[in-house]
C-alpha cells in the first residue's frame, strides 16, 4: 500500500499528459483516517467515471457494535451513512471544468426503501465502513489534469469522511431514530408470523404517493384508520420503541378489498406490495408491513415461458401441448398469469397480491353462465376463483385480491373489505348475507396435484467460453446478458435499478457456476442465497466470488468493469421472488433440461 503523499506526487507527475496515464494512479493509498482504493480508472474523459472504494476502520469510525449486530440494524445502518454521504456529495456537486465526465462525483442514491446496498458495506466483525462511488478524473480534452482531481482527492473526500462516516460527527439522535425504526420494523415482521397475520398497516399512515412519478407521500392525503367493527381488524402491538401502536392486520386465508372507482383500492395493495421493504421515517408507509415473501401476481401478455408446470390452472389444451411442462415465447394472458402463479409457488410466496385491473379475467373467473354454456369439459382454463381456496387450505399460500366487478369472490373470501373515500370497512358479515342470495352452485374443482418444480438447467458452454460477457441494465424495465433482453417491467416489486444490475451480475455467476445439469432451478437459487448470506454481494462478483473462477480454464474477473474484482458501487440485493422471476423471462439465457 503507498501513502497520500506518494499519490499525490504521481498526479504531479502525471499532469498535462495523455489521459491513458491516469492508469498509473490504480491502487491503495493510505490517508490520515481511511484507506482510499482506485479500483478502475476510465479509458478517456468520456467513458464511465472511475471506480473508487472508500474503507475507514472500525476503531477510526468508533460506531458502537450495536449499530450492526444484527442484520436488520446493520442494513439500516448502512442505509443511514449512505444517504449521509450521497447529500454531503450533492452538497458539493463538484464539477471540474473540462471534458467529458470531468469532476463528476456518483454515489448510490437511495430511495424511500431501505435495500442492502453494495455502496456502503459494514464489517460486522471489526466495524469497517467500505464507501464505494464514481470519480470522473479531469481532464482538458484527453490530457490530464490532475489538479482538479487533487482538489477532490485531497480537499473534498477528507472533509466528506469527517463529516459522514464518523461517529463524533453522527447526531446521537439521528441514528438512535434510525436504529430503533429498524428494531419496530423487524418486530412487527416477527408478530406477523406470531399472530398468523400477512400484513399491518398502521393507523396514521399516509398510503398515496405525491404522482405517479414520485415515490413521495402524497400532502393532505387521508390518513388511514383501520375498521372498527365487532370483530374488529384493528391490533395493537407493543413495538420496543415506539410503544404501542395500533392498525389493520390482515389474517392468513383469502381477503378480498372492494370498493367504488378512486376510493383508495388498488392504493392500498400498491402499499403492501411495498411492504416487504422497509421505508424510512417520514415515509408514511414505515409502518406498513407486509410478509417478505408476498408477490404481485398480473396477467403478462408477450412472456417466455420455460418448461413451468400450469397443470393446476390449464390443461387438456387442443393442440395436445403438456402443460405440466409448458413452454412458449408468446404467452396469452391467462398462461402468463398461471405461470406467474405457480412460479411464485415455487419461489416460496406465502403471499398472493392480486389486482383484477391487471388480471386476465379469464383466468380470475368464469361466470356460472358461461361454465353452462361452455362446460369444464372443453374449457382448458382452471380459474383462480376455483383454486383460491385450495392454495390457502393446502398450501398455506394466502391471497389478498381487488376486485370492483366480480362479486363470486364474496363466496371464497375469508374477510372482506371495503375501501370508501381511503377509509377500510369490514363488511365480511354483511357480504356474506348478500352473497348468499346469489348462490355459488358450480360444483367443486377436484384437487389439483403439487405443481412439479423439478426443472434443472443446462450447462451453457458456449457461454462459458465467451472471453467477454457484456452486461446492461435499463432503468427497472430489464437488463441484458450479452445480446439477450430480459423484460421486467411487469415484475410490480422491483423498486431500484440497482436491483436489476445485480440481478444481471447473480444470472451470470448462475449461469457460469450454478448451472450444470443436475441441480435443480431451485436448488441452484436456495444454494446461492446461502453463499449470499455468508459473502453477501461478493457470493456473485468482485472478489468475494472469485473462488470458483479457473474451473475449466476460466479466469475472468467477475466484476463489471474488467481488472480489479472489486465489488462495483451500484448494486441493491433483490430479493428470491425476483430472482426466480428473472430467471424465468430469460428466452435464451436458460434451457430447461427436456424430460
Amino acid at each position: 500500500m503507498k501513502s497520500a503523499a506518494e499519490l499525490q506526487n504521481l498526479l504531479m507527475q502525471i499532469d498535462h499528459k495523455g489521459y491513458p496515464a491516469y492508469k498509473d494512479t490504480k491502487g491503495k493509498y493510505q490517508f490520515q483516517q481511511y484507506i482510499l482504493s482506485i479500483d478502475h480508472v476510465q479509458g478517456d474523459p468520456f467513458a464511465s467515471p472511475s471506480k473508487v472504494s472508500i474503507l475507514v476502520p472500525g476503531k477510526v469510525a468508533g460506531f458502537d457494535k450495536a449499530c450492526y449486530e444484527s442484520t436488520h440494524r446493520r442494513i439500516a445502518f448502512q442505509d443511514y451513512l449512505l444517504r449521509r454521504m450521497a447529500a454531503k456529495i450533492k452538497e458539493y456537486s463538484f464539477k471540474a471544468k473540462g471534458s467529458g465526465k470531468s469532476g463528476l462525483l456518483g454515489i448510490s442514491q437511495p430511495g424511500q426503501e431501505i435495500l442492502e446496498r453494495s455502496a456502503c458495506a459494514v464489517n460486522t466483525g471489526n466495524g469497517d465502513i467500505t464507501v464505494r462511488m464514481e470519480i470522473g478524473f479531469p481532464a482538458n480534452g484527453r490530457t490530464i489534469n490532475s489538479g482538479e482531481l487533487g482538489k477532490i482527492l485531497f480537499d473534498f473526500l477528507p472533509v466528506c469522511v469527517r463529516q459522514t462516516l464518523l461517529s463524533a460527527s453522527c447526531p446521537k439522535e439521528g441514528l438512535e431514530r434510525v436504529l430503533f425504526l429498524a428494531d419496530d420494523q423487524q418486530y412487527i415482521r416477527r408478530e406477523l408470523k406470531e399472530r398468523k397475520l400477512v400484513a399491518f398497516v398502521a393507523n396514521g399512515a399516509i398510503l398515496p404517493r405525491k404522482s405517479g412519478v414520485s415515490a413521495l407521500p402524497m400532502k393532505e392525503a387521508i390518513p388511514f384508520a383501520s375498521p372498527v367493527s365487532k370483530d374488529s381488524l384493528e391490533v395493537t402491538l407493543d413495538l420496543p420503541h415506539h410503544g404501542k401502536l395500533s392498525g389493520m392486520g390482515i389474517r392468513q386465508g383469502v381477503t378480498l378489498i372492494v370498493g367504488g372507482g378512486y376510493h383508495g383500492k388498488s392504493t392500498l395493495l400498491e402499499a403492501l406490495e411495498l411492504g416487504v421493504y422497509n421505508h424510512i421515517a417520514g415515509d408514511g408507509r414505515e409502518y406498513v408491513i407486509t410478509d417478505d415473501t408476498a408477490v404481485k401476481l398480473r396477467a403478462e401478455d408477450g412472456r417466455s415461458i420455460q418448461r413451468t408446470d400450469i397443470s393446476m390452472f390449464i390443461r387438456n389444451l387442443p393442440n395436445g401441448r403438456d402443460t405440466k411442462a409448458f413452454f412458449t415465447e408468446d404467452a396469452s394472458g391467462s398462461t402468463s398469469q398461471a405461470a406467474n402463479t405457480v412460479e411464485a409457488m415455487e419461489a416460496g410466496a406465502g403471499v398472493f397480491l392480486i389486482d383484477e385491473d391487471t388480471s386476465a379475467t379469464n383466468f380470475m373467473i368464469r361466470d356460472e353462465l358461461m361454465q353452462r354454456v361452455v362446460s369444464r369439459e372443453v374449457e382448458p382454463i382452471i380459474p383462480f376463483i376455483d383454486r383460491v381456496r385450495e392454495l390457502y387450505e393446502k398450501y398455506g399460500i394466502s391471497t389478498i385480491l381487488v376486485a370492483g366487478s366480480c362479486g363470486s369472490y364474496f363466496h371464497k373470501a375469508d374477510c372482506i373489505i371495503q375501501m370508501k373515500q381511503y377509509r377500510p370497512m369490514d363488511i365480511t358479515s354483511l357480504a356474506k348475507k348478500e352473497a348468499e342470495n346469489y348462490p355459488y352452485t358450480l360444483d367443486a374443482m377436484e384437487p389439483s396435484c403439487r405443481p412439479d418444480f423439478k426443472r434443472v438447467v443446462k450447462r451453457d458452454a458456449a457461454f462459458a467460453k465467451d472471453d467477454r460477457i457484456k452486461m446492461r441494465t435499463d432503468g427497472k424495465d430489464g437488463f441484458s446478458i450479452n445480446r439477450e433482453e430480459v423484460d421486467m417491467r411487469y415484475v410490480e416489486q422491483l423498486v431500484d435499478s440497482e436491483q436489476l444490475t445485480s440481478l444481471s451480475h447473480i444470472i451470470k455467476y448462475m449461469k457460469l457456476y450454478s448451472f450444470d445439469g443436475k441441480k435443480t432451478l431451485c436448488d441452484a437459487v436456495e444454494a446461492l442465497y446461502d453463499k449470499i448470506a455468508e459473502k453477501g454481494f461478493g457470493a456473485f462478483c468482485g472478489g468475494g466470488s472469485r473462488g470458483e473462477i479457473g474451473r475449466g480454464g476460466n479466469n475472468r474477473s467477475e466484476d463489471n468493469f474488467g481488472e480489479s474484482g472489486a465489488i462495483p458501487g451500484n448494486l441493491a440485493m433483490p430479493r428470491k421472488q425476483e430472482l426466480f422471476a428473472a430467471l424465468n423471462r430469460c428466452r435464451e439465457l436458460i434451457r430447461i433440461e427436456e424430460r
